[in-house]
């Protein structure tokens, strides 16, 4: 086979001249910074390198196009600068899984702006500070002067799973389980129909599978969960419907095992927001496989699921129909979700939930704040507004308090001891830049047999950077047990700008 040539952080290489540069870095030449967030639609940004100085997006970029040029990745920059960028964005809190930053980093080292990127975590407000940081504009706490060990404690109560704090995480070293996997490891990937190809890298085992990525429907938001009364009724003050919502986590899960190993993953670090988590009945099966394909071809087998992948089978927010009446009682008829009766009852006692049964994508309670945040949406609408504006307590027992309006989003938050002051902020900076893009652009199209058909990750709404309002977060410390605060946070920002939004009957209500 034909061969092309290029210096990679200096030095000479050369690979096969078939597929993209992603697959060139990733799966011959084992360059984990460069993460797959949405290859190959070339719309998340995570795979950003330089070719001969410039940022491009590695997974739209033919690796024949960079025959005798030169390629840079993270691993390339000067020591100083990469240095100078890990303690800024750890500083700030500017990653949290890190899956995103190393892409975003190359491109601001460039000096380009962030438009060509995603981030589902940090609310884009703490990337923009480290940035400063970087610059040397202002000064923030470095990762010698904290503690942590108390950071990683904050952050594994938020993201739920165990987390990596420090500077190495924004530079691709947090941890990945795909990126540790051994390097003779078979991949192996699903096809549309749920059988399993393997091949020798991540492209060979996708055409094996004749996979087609990113597309995007024409098709609208469906809204599955019928009102079984009428709301025009006085005795309701407000209604709502919601459609399914795709948390839009960058990273895609990924499992791989030793032949009579364990299997390891899907998430070692980050990432662990929203559904994913390694009990999940989708995370239990990957490992299955897993486990399975690498007794059998006896080598190393790496399982990778694809965006596409994870939009189809991945849990969503379960759809609802809700109404609430003046006292702050109300009614709720909800996809039929497992756990999601338990969890309802024990939040709101007073409200009466019906179970129904649609045709859509799977659904879980873990999809953050999933089921009573949007009771506690409903009961804020109905309520005295305090003076910091919609007021919420979340299951374990975390307050915040939240304002939206011209001049941005205003959050005060309460929930035990804070542990780590930047961790924890980064944590409600990110859930008030979730809450807001679920009131006002964030869902997925669905057909009518309840297939998702938008499958590119720029067609579920996530709020952009140039789009986000600056958020003021203001933390109150007591001596209770730290819980998860961001969650709260969630659900008082999504009150508060649902409430500025005039109340309108369906989310999303801006897209």
């Amino acid at each position: 086979m034909a061969k092309v040539s290029f210096v990679l952080n200096g030095t000479e290489v050369s690979v096969d001249a078939q597929g993209t540069l992603l697959t060139a870095l990733r799966d011959h030449l084992r360059i984990p910074s460069v993460k797959d967030g949405c290859a190959p639609q070339g719309q998340c940004g995570c795979c950003t390198v330089w070719v001969d100085g410039e940022p491009r997006v590695s997974c739209v970029t033919p690796v024949q196009r960079v025959d005798g040029r030169v390629v840079t990745t993270v691993e390339g920059l000067d020591v100083d600068v990469r240095q100078a960028w890990g303690e800024a964005m750890c500083a700030t809190g500017g990653s949290q899984c890190g899956f995103c930053t190393p892409g975003i980093i190359m491109r601001l080292e460039a000096g380009k702006d962030l438009l060509a990127h995603m981030c589902r975590c940090t609310g884009w407000q703490t990337i923009h500070e480290a940035v400063r940081v970087r610059r040397g504009e202002v000064v923030w706490p470095t990762s010698l002067e904290r503690d942590l060990g108390n950071a990683q404690r904050r952050a594994e109560i938020e993201g739920h799973a165990p987390q990596v704090v420090g500077p190495l995480v924004a530079l691709g070293a947090g941890g990945f389980a795909d990126d540790i996997a051994p390097h003779d490891a078979l991949v192996a990937v699903p096809s549309t129909s749920g059988e399993w190809f393997i091949g020798e890298t991540t492209a060979d085992a996708r055409r094996a599978a004749g996979t087609v990525q990113g597309r995007k429907s024409s098709l609208g938001l469906l809204y599955p969960v019928d009102f079984s009364v009428d709301f025009s009724s006085p005795s309701f003050v407000h209604a709502l419907q919601t459609t399914w919502v795709e948390p839009a986590y960058l990273e895609p899960d990924a499992v791989w095992c030793e032949p009579g190993g364990k299997p390891v993953g899907p998430l070692l670090n980050g990432g662990a927001f929203g559904a994913k988590s390694i009990t999940s009945e989708l995370a239990l099966e990957l490992q299955e496989v897993a486990r399975r394909l690498a007794n059998e071809h006896q080598r190393p087998v790496r399982v990778v699921l694809s965006r596409e992948d994870v939009v189809r089978r991945s849990p969503k927010r379960p759809p609802m129909a809700l109404g609430v009446r003046s006292d702050g009682s109300g009614e709720v008829w909800v996809a039929r979700t497992s756990g999601i009766a338990h969890l309802i009852s024990s939040y709101a006692p007073d409200w009466t939930l019906h179970e129904v049964d649609v045709d859509g994508p799977a659904t879980a309670v873990e999809v953050r704040a999933a089921g009573w945040a949007e009771i506690a949406v409903m009961k804020s609408s109905v309520s005295a507004v305090t003076e910091w504006g919609d007021y919420v307590v979340s299951p374990e027992g975390a307050q915040a308090w939240a304002r939206v309006d011209k001049d941005g989003i205003q959050v005060r938050v309460q929930c035990g001891r804070i542990l780590d002051e930047t961790v924890l902020r980064s944590y409600c900076i990110g859930a008030a830049h979730m809450a807001l893009g679920w009131v006002r652009s964030e869902g997925i199209a669905v057909n009518e047999n309840g297939e998702p058909v938008d499958l590119t990750i720029r067609s579920f709404g996530v709020i952009r950077a140039v789009d986000t309002p600056a958020i003021e977060i203001e933390l109150v410390e007591s001596d209770d047990l730290a819980v998860n605060g961001s969650d709260a946070v969630f659900a008082a920002v999504a009150a508060a700008t649902w409430r500025a939004a005039g109340f309108p009957a369906q989310w999303p209500c801006q897209r």
